[in-house]
């Protein structure tokens, strides 16, 4: 059975896509995202807290700790609970510490932001989100006095189980193997390079945008706003690319969410990826020649044949024999090595969660959502709410420089930037 195997044993498997992630959690890519909403009033800590013991009776799932197994690892029930905490850690600190028996996501405030980080072996986005919407929801209930309609939330609909589910396992087609994942390794991708912050910490900026403007926009380039955003990013890559590197494709990894594609309401992982290339050689000088090829490129790879191979391209790993009977030590080096083959034939990533759904209620006490997932190069989240669409970026380097040529496109396009940083640099950020 997917999910919590019984009622008595306590505890569960890593659905398909969390089985890499331990063995891949190093340095500033610790595997941790984080989900913000800023609000506009003071977080009140001792609400919020209530608000967390809650909302987690919905999803208890969240509430395991990670063990180390002969063959694999997996989750278990811990009887621990999450304590609300002032913002005080690095940003996306590490959640999963080997030998320690601690849960795998926090819950922190900083003035009026919430703030919600989780190790990706607990969610994806979209099932952090499915937590993270209510329990905001829930917290402005209680500090405002007033109820929402639990029909306000699709993720409501689902029992406890459904949410805890294995998707991977439920929709795996046998035959597909590990053809993507082989091919990733294949390709010799344009990459990234900055200097790293010495203590591995991730650099996270933020910059906001009107949302309406870049729909208009995309609508300006008879495109859509997840394909404009691909573009635009490919065509500030290119801006800060010498002679050189432009030898090479580059190669944006954009995250699927399979949930558009196979129905499942679980609250755990299940998305695919698929590579966007782009040959620097085909960019005349307008957006046009980019836009052009990223649209073919995600209508081709977005077909159900694609899709359903990028989904079982995460269960071969769990169905192939020779993996199965290889002891976990041998499995972390193993997978460790292939990682990084992988990341060789990709240049860096986009995620684009689209518009973040709250009960009417809600607005008047929410300025905006933002999305952050640390990478070894760099990660783009993108996330809209009312007219305010966020570009969250995570990266170890100290420096943001492809993302300020990706700003300075934007407003150059009549799209108003607001930026913000956790650096503590002395010198101001660059103007975009």
């Amino acid at each position: 059975m997917a999910g919590k195997t019984t009622a008595s044993t306590g505890w569960y498997r890593l659905d398909n896509a969390a089985k890499i992630i331990p063995s891949t959690a190093r340095g500033a890519n610790t595997r941790v995202f984080r989900i913000t909403c800023e609000l506009v009033e003071e977080v009140n800590p001792e609400i919020l807290q209530q608000a967390v013991d809650e909302t987690i009776v919905e999803f208890p799932y969240f509430n395991s700790i990670l063990k180390r197994g002969l063959f694999w690892y997996y989750l278990e029930d811990s009887g621990l609970s999450c304590k609300v905490e002032k913002d005080h850690l690095p940003a996306c600190a590490p959640l999963y510490i080997p030998g320690r028996k601690n849960l795998l996501y926090r819950i922190n405030y900083y003035h009026r932001r919430i703030n919600l980080e989780m190790f990706h072996v607990l969610a994806d986005g979209t099932g952090g989100f499915m937590f993270f919407r209510r329990l905001v929801t829930r917290y402005l209930e209680l500090a405002h006095d007033f109820h929402v309609d639990p029909a306000a939330f699709d993720s409501d609909a689902a029992s406890t189980q459904e949410k805890s589910d294995d998707a991977f396992r439920q929709f795996y087609q046998r035959g597909r193997g590990l053809a993507q994942l082989k091919q990733m390794s294949s390709l010799h991708a344009h990459r990234l390079e900055g200097i790293e912050d010495e203590n591995l910490e991730p650099h996270l900026l933020e910059g906001c945008v009107s949302a309406s403007r870049f729909v208009e926009a995309a609508h300006q380039y008879g495109t859509t706003v997840g394909v404009l955003s691909v573009s635009v990013y490919i065509a500030a890559l290119i801006d800060g690319m010498s002679l050189a590197q432009k030898k090479h494709p580059i190669v944006v990894s954009v995250p699927v969410n399979l949930r558009q594609f196979f129905r499942s309401n679980t609250a755990r992982n299940f998305f695919g990826v698929i590579n966007i290339e782009y040959y620097p050689e085909q960019y005349d000088g307008t957006m046009e020649s980019i836009t052009g090829v990223v649209a073919a490129e995600f209508a081709e790879k977005l077909s159900q044949e694609q899709v359903a191979k990028t989904m079982n391209s995460y269960a071969a790993l769990e169905r192939n024999y020779a993996i199965k009977v290889v002891p976990l030590f041998a499995k972390d080096l193993a997978i460790q090595q292939f990682d990084a083959a992988a990341r060789r034939g990709v240049t860096t990533s986009i995620s684009n969660m689209g518009q973040i759904r709250m009960p009417a209620e809600t607005y008047p006490f929410i300025d905006h959502f933002g999305g952050f997932m640390t990478a070894a190069s760099q990660q783009i989240t993108i996330c809209s709410f009312g007219d305010r669409m966020v570009f969250g970026e995570v990266s170890p380097f100290a420096t943001h420089k492809s993302m300020l040529c990706f700003f300075r496109r934007l407003t150059g396009m009549g799209i108003p930037v607001t930026l913000a940083t956790n650096d503590y640099d002395e010198r101001p950020e660059e103007d975009v």
